[in-house]
């Protein structure tokens, strides 16, 4: 059971030079997979393709062996490195949070996030306060498989660890697998079971 890419190949056009050819990654549930590598080589288009926001060119993306679903807010969750990029800015947090199903108020204080924070728009938050919102909004009842690509780059060391904690205790306590895309080899070392690197790091 998990999510797959099965001989996968990408580009944007026929015009265009290849993302990368033939790719084969494997993540089960309550699997915790880091993916390093340089700049380039495709890792974040990886993550779009696995949680369907792209298709790709040649090959194949699986769930339980299976085509992604078509319908209906998605098991697999994208969390980006730039949160400002995956909420709508005219919507209110509240309805980001709605929109999603997400509703459980413990993961939300574990989180930090404050109530007057969900009458706000996100122009009127910081980085680290929509990234909290961006977490708890794919921990929703359904998730089963989180993508984090460059989850934290950009947070300060606080905020880091209290998400991180979030994340973790989520993902032990419910066996959900998770896809860690990173630079930092040593986050990706402690906190996944498994590391796969690309290119020479």
């Amino acid at each position: 059971m998990g999510i797959e890419a099965k001989n996968v190949s990408f580009r944007y056009s026929n015009r265009e030079p290849w993302i990368f050819r033939n790719m084969n990654i494997c993540v089960e549930e309550g699997e915790r997979v880091g993916l390093t590598g340089p700049s380039g080589y495709g890792k974040s288009t990886l993550a779009r393709l696995l949680a369907g926001y792209l298709k790709p060119t040649e090959g194949e993306i699986l769930l339980d062996g299976g085509p992604l679903p078509k319908k209906g807010v998605s098991p697999i969750q994208l969390i980006y490195q730039h949160p400002e990029k995956a909420i709508n800015p005219r919507w209110k947090m509240k309805k980001v949070l709605q929109e999603s199903g997400m509703c459980r108020q413990e993961v939300m204080e574990a989180l930090g996030i404050e109530r007057d924070w969900l009458e706000r728009y996100p122009r009127e938050l910081s980085g680290g306060e929509l990234q909290r919102f961006c977490v708890a909004r794919s921990l929703f009842c359904e998730t089963r498989f989180l993508l984090a690509d460059e989850m934290s780059t950009m947070l300060d060391v606080i905020t880091q660890a209290q998400i991180w904690n979030v994340m973790l205790k989520e993902i032990e306590g419910r066996r959900l697998g998770l896809l860690l895309i990173t630079h930092n080899k040593e986050l990706a070392k402690r906190v996944c079971s498994r590391v796969i690197c690309l290119g020479y790091i």
